[in-house]
């Protein structure tokens, strides 16, 4: 796989004018995120428009329901012929269960991917909000484990527990990296950072790259900048 296909840049505009806007920007990415933020704005609209660009789709919503509901979105969502869809592992075995057996049957089959846990949250936030006893890499190990147990195809982690994850859960469970920061840009709420190649060669399969592109001066510059180095490694 190219460097340049192996990242994927988010959508995180407020609108489908913004969203358009973007997409005209950088003809050169092939795989784009849609987060909550923009499909609650323009429903199926965008993703319509990205397959009408042949792109490929992260329709990241991070489903986290009881079984039944989670089921039906997972099947509704696939209908759309996304790449990836991602639900909470927390959500629970039933939920992830039913959220594999529901698209099953579905003429476009997404890749499903668990949230371990959001990379916004750091150690602290872990123990002492969410209450949570397992250290922090140990946490997101158990949730990759738990989510693969069960029958989803990968993961969203952070690429500071990408390595041990990819030693773990072995080569074809697919690990999505947020957290992404080149080292010549800010982190902002990302705690777990890692530079793009520092990723890769942990073991992350795809990179979540989004204001390092998205904000810069020039996009197409740092999404260049960004592919290069990952060339070199």
């Amino acid at each position: 796989m190219s460097p340049a296909n192996q990242v994927i840049v988010p959508l995180d505009v407020p609108n489908l004018t913004e969203a358009i806007t973007l997409l005209d920007k950088l003809p050169q990415v092939s795989f784009w995120k849609v987060g909550l933020e923009l499909f609650t704005a323009t429903g199926p609209s965008i993703l319509t428009i990205l397959k009408e660009r042949k792109k490929r789709i992260f329709l990241d919503l991070k489903f986290h329901d009881i079984p039944n509901t989670v089921a039906g979105a997972c099947r509704s969502a696939s209908e759309y012929g996304v790449d990836f869809l991602t639900l909470h592992a927390t959500a629970g075995q039933t939920a992830l269960k039913a959220a594999t057996k529901a698209i099953n049957n579905t003429a476009s089959r997404p890749q499903l991917l668990a949230i371990t846990l959001l990379t916004s949250l750091n150690v602290r936030e872990l123990a002492f909000d969410l209450k949570v006893s397992l250290d922090l890499p140990k946490y997101v190990l158990y949730m990759a484990i738990f989510a693969q147990k069960y029958g989803l195809n990968g993961a969203v982690c952070s690429p500071r527990e990408v390595s041990q994850l990819r030693q773990v859960c072995g080569n074809d469970f697919l690990l999505v990296c947020p957290g992404i920061r080149p080292s010549w840009f800010y982190n902002g709420d990302q705690r777990r950072v890692m530079t793009p190649s520092e990723a890769i060669k942990a073991g992350a399969d795809y990179l979540v790259i989004g204001r390092p592109i998205t904000m810069a001066n020039d996009p197409i510059a740092a999404w260049e900048k960004i592919c290069e180095e990952l060339e070199i490694g």
